[in-house]
């Protein structure tokens, strides 16, 4: 039986009383009390569940079933929940027990955060112009050093035995317009990995996962070597280095780009937000809608 599952479940709790017996009720046949009485269907302590609370949820149409697994489950989460909000007002001590505080607080710090972020949408500026972030930039360079080496590059990855390889190392180290449009159809064709983009900078680390090469020493093999060709047991790696940027040097502008005017928005954010707590707080001092008590 149910009863004896809880039981079960909570041995040393044994004041929970189930009225009626969940096995003899009929879930799916739940209505209003020609009388007008609540009729109670569980009980935790001094608390009871009835009827008409099961009967909001189960929608008309509901199968036998469903409806009477729904009321069960839903009796189940009743009991727990107040078994354990009983046992927790049992051994909390009455300043534990005290949310009252806790609860005013929160909901005016919700109310505030709402405020603020309705303000924020109706009022702040989110565009920013590339001389905005460029003077950022000028101003906070030592705010953005380089945590990791960073690249650009182009590169390849194709069958050792695809066609015209000797071709392609000329065409990958070439700054030629014909020649890249030779590779890029090239790369379309045979390759199975590449990057062409040698404008955007992009994580060491992370074209090392892509080529198989082990290096201790990351900073020196990047200022010594530019062009690479490496091989495994299936595949050849073409990798021409355009530019690097070492760790802990000052990192390129257009790498930190959007970092920048993220910065430039969160800046204008909380402007925005003293603003409006200086407007009101002058408000309500010229409208004298506040007075500070002295005890002297």
């Amino acid at each position: 039986m149910f009863v004896n599952h809880l039981k079960a479940f909570y041995p040393y709790w044994l004041l929970i009383i189930l009225l009626p017996s969940l096995s003899s009720c009929n879930f799916s046949n739940l209505s209003d009390n020609p009388s007008g009485e609540k009729v109670p269907v569980a009980r935790v302590y001094d608390k009871y569940l009835y009827e008409e609370d099961i009967h909001l949820l189960v929608t008309p149409g509901t199968g036998h079933a469903d409806s009477a697994a729904l009321a069960k489950n839903h009796i189940e989460n009743w009991i727990k929940k107040n078994v354990i909000l009983h046992k927790a007002e049992k051994n909390l001590s009455e300043s534990q027990k005290d949310v009252d505080k806790q609860m005013q607080e929160y909901r005016n710090s919700l109310i505030t955060f709402i405020y603020e972020k309705e303000l924020i949408n109706q009022l702040l500026d989110t565009i920013v112009t590339e001389g905005e972030i460029e003077l950022y930039y000028t101003e906070n360079k030592q705010n953005f050093e380089l945590k990791d080496n960073i690249v650009k590059v182009v590169y390849l990855k194709t069958k050792k035995n695809a066609p015209k390889l000797k071709d392609v190392k000329k065409w990958i180290r070439s700054n030629r317009e014909k020649d890249r449009l030779k590779l890029e159809e090239y790369c379309y064709q045979f390759a199975s990995d590449f990057n062409l983009d040698d404008e955007t900078w992009l994580l060491f680390d992370d074209l090392l996962k892509k080529i198989p090469l082990k290096t201790f020493d990351k900073e020196t093999f990047l200022r010594n070597n530019r062009y690479l060709e490496l091989e495994d047991s299936t595949d050849v790696y073409l990798v021409d280095i355009r530019d690097r940027q070492i760790r802990e040097s000052i990192s390129p502008l257009s790498f930190v780009n959007e970092d920048i005017r993220n910065l430039i928005i969160n800046k204008r954010k909380l402007e925005l937000i003293n603003e409006m707590e200086r407007t009101a707080y002058d408000d309500a001092l010229k409208n004298n809608d506040f007075e500070i008590f002295n005890d002297n």
